[in-house]
């Protein structure tokens, strides 16, 4: 090959860097994308807000009502969700939350050998059964800086029937309302 040839090949390849790179420069001056200020995508998330109509208390029944008819089996198998953190036999160790045995009518933050939380501490007085629905429901609303990081229990007949099975772990059980006299229980 002589170098006539050699240099209209190269001439051939130079003249297609520079078609491909003027192209380049000039679809870049006709579709300039804009710099958004800030990366990212700013996404839009309509906020639902509740109507006094929609607030849990008012359209949930009395727990009362619910122990009447509440299931201490089907609580057991709720509370298994539980076992993770709490023990429930007597005399059972605390894990990262206390032992569970006897906790109805128990005084709050008592079990020796747990380290409860300043809130639980603070509050003093026994655990009834409309302080242990309210703090299955949400527990780091009804306890201010609680350990316990457990969402809570969203559906009330879930919780009446883990209430009455931890009741039930007790030498001396408190009596529960029956389905007769839960009838005329009325919303406080």
């Amino acid at each position: 090959m002589d170098s006539f040839e050699m240099n209209k090949i190269l001439g051939a390849i130079l003249g297609t860097a520079l078609v491909v790179v003027a192209l380049n420069i000039a679809s870049g001056a006709i579709f300039a994308p804009e710099k958004p200020e800030k990366p990212g995508y700013n996404i839009v998330v309509p906020k639902q807000e509740t109507s006094p109509q929609q607030t849990p208390t008012e359209k949930e029944p009395p727990i009362a009502q619910l122990l009447a008819t509440a299931d201490p089996k089907r609580g057991e198998d709720a509370a298994k969700v539980c076992q993770a953190c709490h023990t429930f036999e007597k005399g059972g160790p605390a894990k990262i939350g206390p032992n569970l045995w006897g906790v109805v009518g128990r005084d709050r933050a008592t079990m020796a050998g747990f380290d409860y939380s300043s809130g639980m501490k603070s509050m003093g007085g026994k655990w009834t059964v409309d302080d242990l629905n309210q703090f299955l429901t949400k527990p780091q609303a009804f306890v201010t800086g609680t350990k316990m990081t457990f969402g809570g229990l969203s559906r009330p007949q879930v919780r009446a029937d883990v209430i009455a099975y931890l009741n039930s772990l007790s030498d001396n059980p408190a009596p529960l309302p029956k389905a007769a006299d839960a009838g005329g229980v009325k919303a406080q």
